[in-house]
């Protein structure tokens, strides 16, 4: 299958479903163990449809080089492979997920809903346009975005004249899509599907939710759904490390809020073997936008973190566990070493400081995501090439480091652990 670039993606097999033995299509009780099953959104044309004009709007510092940047994502998604992952593709699981008639309509009618367009002539045109693409064709659509110049309208619609008369798009692109892991996060045999901070990227949870709930792999499978993204407040998967089979930490950030906190520990200590969140208030800010930017875990006993966050060895914590009555419990610490040490059951940690705490090379590697390692096994990650203090150090500290090309990607601010949605890990040896 060719897709919008000419370039060869793997067909779907919706129905050759690959559980690796766990009853439930989505199984991931940590964040190191075997990465079995991973989704990833090949980056596409939407990334040639920012401009300089449209980066803040779309949450961009940059423009990336498509053909480089695409290279640079095959490569990381062969290193996934060549290291015993299944890929999975997000286009192709929502696309898998459209065959039927009534769902791809009542699909097309909320994404244009989300998009502003709720009835008028240009919802019309719009509706007529994607509805006569095969489902794939217009997922890849969707994704892309389009262009006023891509329909012809009959007459003339008002409102197109009288609002945002330069503006090219009648849809936006969704650049960010190749970030996989900020719509939906897996936990345990569920997941959440979020509801995001900003505009630009709340569209693309939607694909995530009709893959759940009509893609042959998942739909009826039990899945559970933690937190839908029929929310107010904002919480995104960056944001949501899952520790151990009963341990989540949550970062209280720029992009996820106390309340969205609350909330999924809640559904966790209800419906779950969860009986601990521990919730990890970050600087909000650009640089530091989720907690996977400046913390990972990567083995047992082994983290990432930029020293930046450390404020001398103290942030601002709060441990969660069920009390009576349906209650949340809450208690608050400083501590970060003591904290993890307490939840995971571990007498020593290792915290690998990004950029060996130099005060140059620490925050442009953090920039460049240095911090955002993507464990593919205890003690294994993959990395970017870029971050070469980071990556020594991680070497130093006995974790086999898998590199890959980074020039393009990186420029979107992600790394291997934002660009990927782990669905299924094996489960952790006692250590």
């Amino acid at each position: 299958m060719h897709n919008s670039t000419g370039v060869i993606i793997p067909e779907s097999h919706a129905n050759d479903v690959k559980n690796f033995g766990f009853s439930s299509p989505i199984h991931i009780t940590s964040e190191i163990g075997k990465l079995r099953s991973v989704i990833l959104k090949r980056p596409g044309r939407e990334i040639e449809n920012l401009t300089p004009d449209t980066m803040s709007r779309l949450l961009f510092d940059d423009i990336p080089y498509l053909p480089i940047a695409q290279k640079e994502h095959d490569y990381f998604a062969q290193t996934l492979k060549d290291n015993g992952a299944e890929v999975l593709y997000l286009e192709n699981l929502a696309a898998d997920s459209l065959n039927e008639g009534e769902i791809k309509n009542e699909f097309v009618e909320r994404m244009l809903q989300e998009s502003g367009f709720k009835d008028g002539l240009t919802y019309s045109a719009l509706k007529e346009y994607l509805l006569a693409m095969e489902p794939l064709q217009m997922v890849n659509t969707i994704m892309e975005g389009i262009r006023k110049t891509d329909i012809d309208l009959n007459c003339k619609d008002l409102r197109l004249l009288s609002e945002d008369a330069d503006y090219p798009f009648l849809l936006d692109p969704m650049p960010n899509l190749y970030f996989t892991r900020d719509p939906a996060a897996a936990i345990g045999e569920g997941l959440s599907i979020n509801h995001m901070t900003y505009a630009a990227r709340r569209r693309e949870s939607l694909f995530m939710e009709y893959i759940i709930n009509h893609n042959p792999r998942f739909a009826n499978q039990g899945v559970q759904v933690w937190r839908n993204r029929n929310h107010a407040t904002r919480i995104e998967g960056g944001d949501e490390l899952v520790l151990s089979d009963h341990v989540m930490a949550i970062g209280i950030s720029q992009r996820t809020s106390a309340d969205a906190l609350e909330d999924i520990a809640r559904n966790l200590f209800s419906n779950s073997n969860y009986d601990t969140v521990v919730g990890i208030k970050i600087p909000h800010n650009h640089a530091m936008m989720h907690l996977d930017t400046v913390f990972t875990m990567i083995n047992y006993n082994q983290f990432t973190v930029h020293p930046q966050i450390m404020n001398g060895g103290k942030i601002d914590m709060w441990i969660l566990h069920p009390g009576q009555d349906g209650r949340i419990t809450s208690e608050h610490r400083t501590d970060l070493l003591e904290v993890l040490k307490e939840v995971l059951h571990q007498s020593e940690l290792d915290l690998i400081p990004t950029g060996n705490s130099d005060p140059i090379v620490a925050p442009r590697e953090q920039w460049n995501d240095g911090s955002n390692t993507l464990a593919i096994a205890p003690g294994e990650v993959v990395t970017y090439d870029r971050n070469y203090v980071s990556n020594e150090m991680l070497r130093e500290h006995g974790i086999l480091v898998h590199e890959v090309i980074s020039s393009e990607l990186s420029r979107g601010r992600g790394g291997p652990r934002c660009m990927s949605m782990p669905i299924i890990r094996e489960d952790l040896e006692t250590n």
